[in-house]
C-alpha cells in the first residue's frame, strides 16, 4: 500500500463517492483512481466502499475505520512537510486563512498587516466563502485558521476558541422616526422593510430566532451577504439595515450638524437579538507553524500559544 492510494480513497469519500469529481480534484483519469482503490482493497483484504456495478454506493464499516486511519496518516504528513518549512526557513512561507467577507472586509486588515510588517516574507492566502465553507477548507487543510460567527464550533474535527464579542446595529437614516427612540423594541422593527444578511451569514440565525420567539415575521426586503451592500440599500430607501457592530464604525449615533439628508445613524440591537461570538478555529492534530500563533495573538491577545495548545490537546469539542 502507498501514499498514492490513500489519497485517492480518501478523495473519493471526500466527493460524495463521485470518482469522476475525485479524479478532477487529483488530476488525474477516473479508471486511475478507481484501479487504485481497489488495489488497495485487495492487499488490505476488505471492501473500503459497497459497490453498485462500478459506481461507489457507500463507506462499508470496515471502510469507515480504515478512512479515519487514512485521514490521521495524511495528517500527519502534512504535518511532517509543515515542520521542515517551520525550521527550514522560520520567517516565510504561506499562511491561509479562511474566513467570511465581513471578518475580511472590517476585522482582519490590521491583524493582517502587522504579520505581514513582522514577517515580510510570508506569504497571505484569504480565502472567502460561508461559515460552512469556512469550516470544510480548514479540514480539508486548505486554510490554517479559519474565523467566522456560525457554524465553526459545530464540527468535530475542529477546535474552535473565542475571539470576540459582537451585537447587530439598526442602520436608519437620520430623519427616520425610530432614530427618535431611546430603546427599540421587536415590533418597532417588524413593522419595517428589513434589509439584512443572508440566513447563513453573520448572526443571522440569532435574528430570525428573536422574531420568532415573539411570534413575528419581519418584513426582509433584502438579504446579502455583503454589510456595504446594506448600508447602501438603506440609502437608496429601500429599509432599515440590521447589520454587524464592526461594519458600521464609520456611523455615528447622531447625525453632525448641516448633515445632507439621507445620513445614515445607528441604534445598538444586543438587547433584542444578544451577544454574538466570532470564533477562531483550527484543524486538530495539525502541527502550527510560529506566525499562526502569532496571528492568532494578534487577533486577540489572550489565543497564544499556550492556550491554542490547551484546546488542540483536549478532547471533545470546543
Amino acid at each position: 500500500m502507498n501514499l498514492h492510494q490513500f489519497r485517492y480513497a480518501q478523495e473519493a469519500a471526500r466527493h460524495n463517492l463521485n470518482l469522476t469529481e475525485a479524479a478532477k480534484a487529483l488530476h488525474t483519469s477516473q479508471p486511475g483512481v478507481s484501479k487504485a482503490i481497489i488495489e488497495l482493497e485487495e492487499e488490505l483484504g476488505i471492501d473500503i466502499f459497497a459497490r453498485h456495478g462500478k459506481r461507489l454506493k457507500r463507506v462499508t464499516e470496515p471502510g469507515q475505520h480504515v478512512l479515519k486511519s487514512i485521514d490521521i496518516i495524511m495528517r500527519e504528513i502534512s504535518n511532517l512537510k509543515r515542520i521542515g518549512e517551520q525550521f527550514s526557513a522560520q520567517d516565510s512561507g504561506t499562511l491561509s486563512i479562511a474566513t467570511t467577507h465581513t471578518q475580511a472586509r472590517y476585522v482582519l486588515p490590521e491583524p493582517v498587516a502587522k504579520l505581514r510588517h513582522t514577517y515580510p516574507k510570508v506569504n497571505l492566502s484569504m480565502h472567502q466563502g460561508t461559515p460552512d465553507q469556512v469550516a470544510r477548507m480548514l479540514i480539508e487543510e486548505v486554510a490554517e485558521i479559519g474565523m467566522a460567527t456560525e457554524s465553526l464550533s459545530n464540527y468535530d474535527e475542529l477546535v474552535t476558541l473565542p475571539c470576540y464579542e459582537w451585537q447587530h446595529m439598526l442602520v436608519l437614516p437620520a430623519e427616520h422616526p425610530l432614530a427618535k427612540r431611546a430603546k427599540l423594541t421587536l415590533e418597532d422593527i417588524a413593522s419595517e422593510p428589513l434589509i439584512t444578511y443572508h440566513p447563513t451569514f453573520t448572526g443571522r440565525t440569532r435574528i430570525d430566532q428573536a422574531f420568532d420567539k415573539r411570534k413575528l415575521t419581519p418584513r426582509i426586503a433584502l438579504e446579502a451577504i455583503d454589510s456595504d451592500v446594506i448600508k447602501t440599500y438603506v440609502r437608496l430607501g429601500m429599509g432599515l439595515g440590521i447589520a454587524a457592530e464592526m461594519s458600521v464604525r464609520d456611523l455615528s449615533h447622531e447625525a453632525p450638524a448641516g448633515s445632507p439628508p439621507g445620513e445614515l445613524v445607528v441604534r445598538p440591537l444586543g438587547h433584542l437579538f444578544g451577544v454574538n461570538v466570532s470564533r477562531v478555529a483550527f484543524k486538530r492534530g495539525v502541527y502550527l507553524r510560529n506566525f499562526v500563533y502569532e496571528f492568532a495573538e494578534l487577533l486577540n491577545p489572550q489565543l497564544d500559544r499556550a492556550a491554542i495548545n490547551r484546546a488542540l490537546s483536549a478532547h471533545g469539542k470546543n
